[in-house]
């Protein structure tokens, strides 16, 4: 019996998936985040520990390997490559692997049609025009992810500093303060810089997860970052239409379950559009695109 591994490696978690010869699920997991971002030891070490954990996990032997990594670009990097084969123990052409959009797009879309923006930690829209990939958004926390779960957090943080340096107090928005600073481990400047500056890009993308728990509770500022996330990811959509002309809108990653109004603010600024919400299970997606690669 051989098994295929598919592998989801986002910036929060890890997700992976098993299958057999059949196609049948044979076991699945979860472990940490990790990036394809890997220019530094905590990314590298990051990396190394989830592809380890994934493969004390799976059952061998393994006949194929297929993993969308976040922040892997969209074409093969040497050191990916090598850290992949060391953890897996394989030759080469016994693995491969895409930026985790182009994995999420095929699990969005099977019959090869649609537009697809992702949100999670970071933000991504990807669409295929007669073969040729477009990509738009996406480069990162320090340029633009609109709409992401880091742009989120750190967008929740300027404007609660704001509101601190003008009235001395996050005056109107105690339930965000409360939130953040719970997420942060402290109400202080100290605190806020270890975090922001001393933590990876998933551990920033968590702080959305404050600000939603603070719009649930009805936080002013909170809710109205959501309603923006919302515009922001629609704005990726709209690239896409322009540039690849109209098809179908998917819609996908951790943000788009954080609150309602994000999807409300996707919906008001697409009207008219054909929208898509999919629940994609790109862990399995990838075990499949495992098997079928080695049965070439």
């Amino acid at each position: 019996m051989s098994y295929y591994l598919g592998i989801d490696v986002g910036g929060t978690g890890t997700r992976w998936v098993v299958i057999d010869d059949a196609g049948h699920e044979v076991t699945r997991g979860r472990t940490d985040g990790a990036t394809g971002l890997i220019y530094d030891a905590a990314s590298l070490a990051a990396f190394v520990g989830a592809m380890e954990a994934v493969r004390e996990g799976s059952p061998g032997p393994l006949a194929f390997v297929h993993l969308g990594i976040t922040g892997a670009g969209f074409n093969r990097h040497a050191n990916l490559d090598e850290q992949i084969k060391l953890a897996f123990r394989l030759p080469d052409g016994a693995f491969s692997y895409s930026n985790d959009m182009e994995l999420a797009w095929h699990a969005a879309f099977p019959d090869g049609r649609g537009h697809l923006v992702s949100a999670g930690t970071g933000s991504i829209g990807l669409t295929f025009k007669d073969g040729e990939r477009i990509a738009v958004g996406g480069r990162g926390i320090l340029i633009d992810d609109g709409g992401s779960g880091t742009w989120i957090g750190l967008r929740a943080l300027d404007r609660l500093y704001r509101l601190i340096d003008e009235k001395g107090a996050p005056e109107g928005a105690e339930i965000l303060a409360e939130k953040l600073f719970g997420a942060m481990g402290g109400a202080d400047w100290d605190a806020t810089r270890a975090f922001v500056y001393g933590k990876d890009r998933g551990q920033i993308g968590t702080l959305a997860v404050a600000v939603a728990e603070a719009a649930h509770l009805g936080d002013p500022i909170a809710l109205d970052m959501m309603t923006r996330a919302g515009t922001e990811l629609a704005r990726l959509a709209l690239a896409l239409v322009d540039r690849a002309g109209p098809a179908p809108l998917g819609f996908v990653g951790g943000v788009m379950k954080l609150h309602p109004a994000i999807q409300a603010g996707v919906a008001a600024a697409l009207q008219g559009y054909d929208l898509q919400f999919p629940l994609i299970d790109a862990a399995h997606q990838a075990a499949r695109i495992a098997r079928a690669a080695a049965h070439r």
